[in-house]
């Protein structure tokens, strides 16, 4: 049976690179594609119309993880199997997409996300900032450590799910900011999801969203506080339904 992927792109101030992250989507790679602005200072949401895009656009400003959480929404709510999140800034490689999708069709993994850091000269050379090289370093390892899993980089944006994995996951729990990537993988890691991962090569330019070292460093402190949270849970000093499966929390209640 031939799964329904759809491609979602949170988007802010995306207008000056949508186009060029569409056009290099391969063609038959996907059924739909829905772009979730979030309040845009510039014409997002009208240039993403004009191509094509189912465009929803929020009233108010939520976040990058209130943006993902209503791009998931939305995706099942219009019957994806696989779900595949694409920036439309262009820092990701849009070719990936049917390699990302492919494996979870296949059975292998419930979620597949793009490895940045094949090599520290790969991705410096690509333009990662040092201090988000090494903090992505170490918080990798730990997370590894904690978590159980051998992956290569956490912090990526470029990812794909599975509808299962979406209908896991308490990702309506989850913080509405950056740290939304980090908890949504430590509770696929507490539900038993199988997480898989290739490299994608790192882009870093004017147009691309990055966040600065004050940001960067808040995220790193909120990392370390949902794995303790994990922790605390796992060793059942302080339960959370946000680490249960989303059937099993709703039944306990």
């Amino acid at each position: 049976m031939e799964k329904k992927v759809i491609i979602v792109m949170p988007a802010y101030n995306a207008a000056k690179t949508v186009k060029q992250t569409l056009d290099d989507i391969p063609a038959g790679s996907y059924d739909e594609i829905i772009l979730v602005d979030d309040l845009s200072k510039d014409n997002t949401a009208e240039v993403a119309k004009e191509l094509g895009m189912k465009v929803i656009v929020h009233e108010k400003n939520k976040g990058y993880g209130g943006n993902q959480k209503t791009c998931y929404k939305a995706a099942l709510d219009d019957g994806a199997d696989i779900v595949v999140m694409l920036h439309p800034d262009y820092q990701y490689d849009p070719k990936l997409v049917p390699f990302l999708a492919g494996i979870i069709s296949h059975d292998i993994c419930d979620i597949m996300m793009a490895n940045r850091i094949r090599t520290r000269k790969e991705a410096l050379k690509g333009g990662m900032p040092f201090y988000k090289y090494f903090f992505n370093r170490c918080l990798t390892i730990t997370e590894n450590i904690i978590l159980g899993l051998n992956l290569g980089e956490y912090h990526t944006g470029y990812r794909a799910f599975s509808r299962k994995a979406l209908e896991t996951v308490n990702f309506e729990m989850d913080s509405d900011d950056f740290v939304f990537d980090q908890h949504i993988l430590v509770q696929a890691a507490a539900c038993g999801l199988r997480i898989g991962e290739i490299p994608v090569p790192a882009k870093y330019f004017d147009e691309a969203s990055s966040i600065n070292f004050r940001r960067s460093l808040k995220y790193g402190f909120e990392t370390l506080w949902i794995l303790f949270r994990y922790i605390m849970h796992k060793w059942a000093i302080a339960k959370s339904d946000m680490f249960r499966p989303k059937k099993r929390a709703k039944s306990e209640e």
